[in-house]
């Protein structure tokens, strides 16, 4: 009887699922989808659930809610994945037990093709998303489109150290806009408490030890976030203005050529 093995490989796919469920439903609330694949398997497998990201997720009652059905989910599939597991192969002769062992090892090779699947990834997400946004009141809301991540842009976040060109200067005085970059936020340390000082102001001057969260070319981000004091590093925030007009004037001429094509 192979039953304990088929139902081993359904608890399996059935965790796949799950898991893919539950990361698609993080991503409706604002996680991109590194971020949100790993809480979701992390809150699944029961283990590794203490990065900084868990905390913005606890913090958050429509992702609290979420994590709870995946643990509570995650605990009964393990369960039944190992009983099963143990069935499939006690009291069974060598001969048996060794035929099993390659018939489980090829459905979890399916298993696993069909979970790196890319067809299947976005057949399964259009499913999900549907029934999440039919069936629940979470906000369908792609921002991976909307920031245009993956298009060169993205949000990142980076501390301010003490050598760094952003220390002591206000937003006004840094023109980072120039570069193409917006500062959304800030975590600053303050006796011991963090305080966030969300959509901050031309006015609002960064210290070192600042977290900023910023979104704008990845490129511009990643070298902002080493820029040190000093000419050198006022030379590399001109030279990244010059990037950004560019890149601007690229976009309009996109914008002009298909409005003509269009037009024709």
């Amino acid at each position: 009887m192979v039953y304990p093995l088929i139902s081993f490989l359904l608890v399996v796919l059935f965790s796949i699922i799950v898991v893919r469920v539950g990361t698609i439903a993080l991503m409706l609330t604002g996680l991109s989808r590194d971020v949100a694949s790993f809480q979701a398997q992390s809150a699944f497998s029961g283990v590794g659930f203490t990065t900084s990201e868990a905390e913005h997720v606890v913090g958050h009652p429509v992702r609290r809610r979420i994590i709870r059905i995946l643990m509570l989910l995650g605990s009964a599939g393990l369960t039944s994945a190992m009983a099963t597991l143990v069935l499939t192969f006690v009291g069974q002769p060598a001969a048996a037990a060794a035929e099993r062992l390659v018939i489980m090892a090829l459905g979890l090779l399916a298993l696993y093709t069909f979970a790196r699947s890319r067809w299947v990834d976005r057949w399964l997400s259009r499913v999900i998303t549907w029934a999440l946004e039919r069936f629940t009141n979470l906000r369908v809301i792609d921002y991976e489109r909307i920031l245009g991540i993956g298009k060169g842009y993205g949000i990142g976040q980076f501390r301010v150290h003490p050598n760094s060109w952003l220390e002591g200067r206000t937003l006004g005085e840094l023109r980072l806009y120039d570069e193409g970059i917006l500062v959304l936020a800030i975590y600053r340390g303050i006796n011991g408490r963090e305080i966030f000082i969300g959509a901050p102001r031309r006015d609002t001057r960064i210290e070192a030890g600042d977290l900023l969260i910023v979104y704008g070319p990845e490129d511009a981000i990643s070298k902002l976030s080493r820029r040190i004091k000093g000419p050198i590093g006022d030379l590399e925030h001109e030279a990244e203005v010059n990037r950004e007009r560019l890149r601007r004037i690229e976009t309009e001429r996109a914008l002009r050529q298909a409005a003509s094509a269009a037009s024709a």
